[in-house]
């Protein structure tokens, strides 16, 4: 299920503001990628363009290629509903649907695309789908109850179980541990090196040791200043990035001098 994703010269706009310049980067299947940087560098801008999910902002749009598999995700004739099946997206705090159950948020993605499932087959996802986000030994005897219920690990985990329910090809987190508590954050970062045996995994962190713990690359972002849109500085093997990066900008940072 997993694929390779690779932007060239990709700009991303918010209405005439220029958030994000000329990301060029190659990310291979069945790996985890980390985006570090300052605040407000574009590293978030830059994940929700990979799914079009910035575009549910008016005005915003993107300029260059996205591909998924050597398809543009861009193109004219591509659905981004159907781009957003395919890329899932976990957000930086849980977001169960309230009103609903644990077993009816894991069906939730089927049932916004209008698809009808009996109940064997409706079954069987929402155990597959909990068993993949390491939650199913908790939940099983309530999943009537309402996700609301969940601890805030609990419900990050049903969250990415909602994710993979649909059986994305990409999983894109927006820093999903930052309000957990250590003990969550360590569940969450031990299913992601289990999810990418399966998926191509984007995880935005400001926690830099959360990303020399989970990612195999790691790509630094950062801005020139107030206004100036955020730039890819720096993209490699994770323990390079951390130990001999080739731009001083990316020192600075890794080493704390800023940011």
């Amino acid at each position: 299920m997993s694929k390779r994703i690779q932007a060239n010269d990709v700009d991303v706009y918010y209405g005439t503001f220029k958030a994000v310049e000329g990301v060029n980067i190659e990310i291979a299947p069945r790996t985890v990628t980390a985006f570090i940087g300052p605040s407000g560098c574009g590293k978030t801008t830059f994940l929700r363009s990979i799914n079009r999910m910035h575009e549910v902002l008016p005005g915003a749009h993107v300029e260059g290629e996205l591909l998924l598999d050597g398809e543009n995700i861009y193109a004219s004739n591509v659905d981004p509903v159907r781009v957003r099946s395919q890329i899932g997206m976990v957000f930086q705090r849980p977001n169960p649907f309230p009103t609903m159950s644990i077993r009816d948020n894991v069906l939730a993605g089927y049932k916004l695309n209008g698809t009808r499932l009996n109940k064997a087959r409706a079954d069987e996802i929402v155990e597959k789908s909990l068993r993949g986000a390491n939650l199913w030994n908790e939940v099983k005897d309530r999943l009537d109850k309402p996700g609301s219920g969940l601890s805030g690990g609990q419900q990050q985990r049903l969250c990415i179980a909602r994710s993979i329910a649909v059986e994305p090809n990409v999983i894109l987190m927006d820093e999903p541990c930052s309000a957990l508590d250590p003990i969550s954050t360590l569940a969450v970062e031990d299913l992601i090196n289990e999810l990418k045996e399966e998926y191509t995994v984007i995880i935005v962190t400001h926690n830099m040791q959360q990303a020399a713990r989970v990612a195999d690359k790691t790509a630094f972002f950062n801005i020139q200043g107030v206004g100036e849109p955020g730039k890819l500085i720096e993209f490699d093997e994770t323990n390079t990035i951390f130990n001999n990066p080739s731009n001083q900008q990316t020192e600075d940072y890794v080493s704390g001098r800023f940011g």
